[in-house]
This record gives structure tokens, C-alpha cells and sequence, in this order.
């Protein structure tokens, strides 16, 4: 049967689609890599125009403070005549040189022509300012009576005018301010500013358009790119078809055999062994929960806790586990004198009463039941003796309510016999708290006993 069905197999082999993928889906890789790297080129280039940019803004801001720290020195001196702010003035001017330097720059850049000329019309302004200042400077200087040695060379070479050689010191300082406050130096220093804003403009009118022309080659290379990953994508769907189609088809077995609810063979590779063995393990665990659910939904139908049956089946179910766990019998203290007396209605009330106290007293995960007419076992799981403390509290609580009822009740109490176990339900488990039940009632009832091995 296997053969033939081998023999009917038609279609592709999977080593021919395998490397035709393989060659198509390299070609696809390296068209997308050479886009993304003439993407990575374009953005980079985009990222030089708008530094720029920057350096021409820059550039542009040096030449105007340049220029308005030659105007605030001068001002200062004018006002002062003291000899530091024509210092710091020719220190800018001639040793600093931030308009110049930024002038040079610009031309180191070769950005727009034409912004570069409108920038060196502004420098070109402030010097021909620098040329009134040095004058209004020299005749501050002369009205304060300084020797020409003592001043810039740049000072000490300019030659007063005849109609201000011959005014008094004051007018000559007067005059000297003047010239670097009226409105024919405040008119030159807009012009300055003027010329500024024009560079600015026009380099961001250059910016602007390489950038138009880097965007536009970038969004075709992005074209390229989308269709690429386009072209990529339908591969990828193509091979995942054919994954499916001529792969998957081994995974039939496994697939009949969840739907058969058995568990999985294990075979073929690694993967599919595990795949087998970490489903037969999940597989393992739902049937042992399923027992377990089964077991406890049989209940005493007078108390609502599980019967001896199902108790019977837990110790059963609790020899192979490795947990700790404790075993408590409980005993109704004189329940044959409460139903001599007070009937069995009454009585039938206290096993309701006890088993409710014992489901609230003890943790969810604990199992409480019924395993004869007044004799209870509480399964603890998980349990240590260093509950021990733990545990005769809640001897304790339930015995006090059981003492003092509330609800009409006659009292009574109860007799616990308790054993540990480090692994599981060992046989002996039960007779050792059988054995410690059998202490308290001979001390009088109305307690519990842990079993000790000399008991």
C-alpha cells in the first residue's frame, strides 16, 4: 500500500523548488541591498546639505556678532575712553576675526554663489563701519589727550580732518560718539543685518532644492525597495504552500492519533520525538486530572465530602506522588449517645455541621471525607511537621465551636489521630493515625495526637 501510494506521488521535487527559491530569493536580496545602500548614500547626502545648513546659519551668526561686538566695544569706549575696549576691539577685529573666518568658510563649502556674495557684502559693510569707528575711536583718543604711541597702529595712522583737528577736546569727544550712535551708523548696521537675512534666504532656497532633488532619487529607491520586499513576500508565501503541501504531509500520523485521542508514537526526528513525548506527558497529566476529578466528584450525599470509596482510591492515587503529606481520622466524640437522645435527624445535622467545619477549616487543596457513620480523614497535601502548630490550631478552633453552638445544636467534640508522611500514602500511614486516634481517646477525647514512633 505505501508503495503505491509512492508511486502515484506527482508534482516537483523539493531539492529543484528548493534551490530555484534559493536563487530567486538571493537575486531579491541583493536588489534590496543595493537600494538600502543607495538609500543609506542619498540620506547621507541629505544629512551633509542640512549640516550645511547649519554651518551657513552659523556662518551668517558669526559675521553678526562679530560685527556687533566691534560696535559694543566701540560704543563702550566712546562712552569710557577707557583704552581695554579699544584693545578688545582690534583683538576681535584683527585676532579673532570671526566675520572673516566665517566668510572663509562658507567659501570652503562651496555653497550658492549667490548667498555667498550676499554674505561677503555684509562683511564688506562692516568694515567700511570698522572705517568710521577707527575714526570716532581716534578722535575719543585725541580728546582725551593719549600719546599715538600708546595707541593701535590702526588709530594712531588716521589723520583728523581739518574741521576736527581744530575743535575743543570736548567737541572731538562729543563728535566721536556721535558717530557711533546717529543714524547714519545705525542705517550701516542694517544694512548689515539686510545682507544677513539675504544669505540666509538664499541658502535656504539652495538647501531646499538639493533636498527636493535627494528626496525625489530617494522615493524611486524606495519604489525599487517595496517591490522588492513585495516580490519577497510572494516567495515567502510560496514556499510556506510548498512547506505545507510536501512537508507537513509526514505529520498525518500524529494527527490521527489526537483525533483517536491515543498517544503519539514516537518517531521520526528529534523535534517530532519531542513534539511526541511533551504531548503523551500533557496527555499523561489531563488523564491523571481527569481521575482525579472523578474521584472527588464522589461524595457522601449527607455531607457533601468525598466516601470511603473515593477516599479509598486517593491513597491509591497518593502512593507513587514524592510529596509530603498528613493523615487526619476523626472521630465524633459520643455520637451513638447524641442519636440515642436526640434522634437521628439531630445526628444526621452534626456529620453536616462537622464535615462543613472541617471544609472551612482546612485549605481547598486538602481532602476532606467521610469514611464511616462518625469517623472523618483529612488528606493534607504538601504538608510538613513544622505545621504541627498550624494544625492543632485548628484542632483547637473546631473543637471551641463544636463546644459552644450557636445554632441549637447539641455540643460535641471531636478526636484526631495524626501521622506525617515525608513521600506519599504509605500503607502504614493510615494505622499510624489510627494508632494516635486511639491515644486521644483514651486521654479523655476532645483533642488530637501526633504519632510518634515509641506511641
Amino acid at each position: 500500500m505505501e508503495k503505491q501510494e509512492k508511486g502515484r506521488i506527482k508534482g516537483f521535487k523539493i531539492r529543484t523548488l528548493n534551490y530555484s527559491m534559493i536563487v530567486a530569493a538571493a537575486v531579491l536580496y541583493a536588489v534590496l541591498i543595493y537600494a538600502t545602500f543607495q538609500v543609506s548614500v542619498k540620506y547621507e547626502k541629505l544629512i551633509k546639505t542640512t549640516e550645511e545648513y547649519i554651518s551657513c546659519e552659523k556662518d551668517a551668526g558669526l559675521v553678526r556678532e562679530g560685527s556687533d561686538y566691534l560696535t559694543e566695544q566701540v560704543r563702550l569706549y566712546a562712552i569710557t575712553a577707557k583704552p581695554e575696549y579699544m584693545e578688545a576691539y582690534f583683538t576681535e577685529k584683527d585676532v579673532s576675526r570671526r566675520r572673516e573666518k566665517a566668510l572663509e568658510e562658507m567659501g570652503e563649502l562651496g555653497n550658492s554663489a549667490q548667498a555667498y556674495e550676499f554674505l561677503q557684502k555684509a562683511l564688506d559693510n562692516s568694515n567700511r563701519l570698522a572705517e568710521r569707528e577707527i575714526y570716532a575711536m581716534r578722535l575719543i583718543a585725541q580728546s582725551q589727550g593719549y600719546p599715538l604711541e600708546s595707541l593701535p597702529q590702526e588709530v594712531a595712522q588716521v589723520e583728523l580732518l581739518e574741521e576736527d583737528s581744530h575743535i575743543s577736546p570736548e567737541e572731538m569727544a562729543g563728535k566721536g560718539q556721535s558717530m557711533v550712535f546717529d543714524s547714519e551708523y545705525q542705517n550701516a548696521k542694517e544694512l548689515i543685518r539686510t545682507n544677513t537675512e539675504y544669505f540666509l534666504e538664499a541658502i535656504v532656497t539652495w538647501t531646499k532644492d538639493k533636498q527636493v532633488d535627494s528626496a525625489a532619487v530617494l522615493e524611486r529607491i524606495l519604489t525599487y525597495q517595496r517591490l522588492c520586499i513585495s516580490a519577497l513576500f510572494v516567495l515567502n508565501t510560496i514556499t510556506f504552500v510548498l512547506v505545507i503541501v510536501l512537508i507537513v504531509r509526514p505529520l498525518q500520523i500524529y494527527i490521527n492519533c489526537i483525533k483517536e485521542e491515543k498517544m503519539l508514537q514516537i518517531a521520526g526526528s528529534y523535534e517530532f520525538k519531542y513534539l511526541a513525548l511533551t504531548y503523551n506527558d500533557i496527555y499523561e497529566v489531563n488523564a491523571a486530572n481527569e481521575v482525579l476529578l472523578r474521584h472527588k466528584a464522589e461524595h457522601d450525599p449527607l455531607t457533601g465530602v468525598i466516601n470511603r470509596g473515593a477516599f479509598e482510591q486517593m491513597r491509591e492515587l497518593l502512593k507513587a506522588v514524592q510529596d509530603p503529606i498528613a493523615l487526619l481520622i476523626i472521630d465524633v466524640d459520643k455520637f451513638k449517645h447524641i442519636n440515642d437522645n436526640y434522634g437521628h435527624e439531630t445526628g444526621d445535622r452534626i456529620l453536616k455541621k462537622v464535615a462543613r467545619e472541617l471544609q472551612e477549616r482546612f485549605r481547598t487543596q486538602d481532602y476532606v471525607a467521610r469514611i464511616g457513620g462518625d469517623e472523618f480523614a483529612v488528606i493534607m497535601t504538601d504538608c510538613t511537621e513544622t505545621l504541627k502548630p498550624a494544625i492543632q490550631g485548628k484542632v483547637d478552633v473546631l473543637n471551641h465551636r463544636l463546644t459552644h453552638p450557636e445554632d441549637g445544636l447539641p455540643e460535641i467534640s471531636l478526636s484526631i489521630g495524626i501521622a506525617f508522611s515525608p513521600k506519599g500514602f504509605p500503607d502504614k500511614l493510615y494505622s499510624k493515625a489510627d494508632r494516635a486516634l486511639y491515644i486521644v481517646k483514651e486521654n479523655g477525647r476532645c483533642g488530637c495526637h501526633f504519632y510518634e514512633e515509641n506511641d
